[in-house]
């Protein structure tokens, strides 16, 4: 009885994570990743309970437990993965589209600070000073 309390608890926690990975899910594609729920201190509390939990589970105990039980276990473990992979999958989408935006962003700052340069014997435009010297008070 022991490890059928055991696989609940494992269920349960399960169940909690996967309904804050579908709303992180919800708010990402909304476009509106500063309302994370995995982002809050109790999901992550959560989460490394589930950690424990499940680092001390052995499988020999699913097996074991009655149909009923074994067969929701499979399926809220299914479900975990999934819902987790996507997760995943968008956060690094949103990752990658503001990384992209920062680097063409920068890129575009140094293209409009770069001097231009010519071919003729004098460029075209003298290298302007960073003005460091003057805001450290050195000058």
């Amino acid at each position: 009885m022991q490890d059928d309390a055991r696989i609940e608890r494992l269920i349960g926690l399960a169940e909690r994570l996967v309904a804050a990975l579908e709303e992180d899910i919800a708010a990402l594609e909304a476009g509106r990743p500063a309302h994370l729920r995995t982002a809050d201190p109790e999901i992550q509390r959560l989460t490394a309970l589930y950690g424990r939990e499940a680092q001390g589970f052995d499988a020999r105990l699913a097996q074991n437990a009655p149909g009923p039980l074994r067969s929701r276990f499979l399926e809220t473990t299914k479900r975990f993965r999934e819902v987790l992979q996507r997760h995943t999958r968008l956060l690094t989408r949103v990752k990658n589209a503001s990384e992209g935006m920062i680097r063409a962003i920068a890129e575009e700052v140094n293209r409009l600070h770069a001097p231009t340069r010519t071919y003729g014997p004098r460029p075209g435009a003298s290298p302007q000073s960073s003005g460091a010297m003057v805001f450290n008070s050195v000058v």
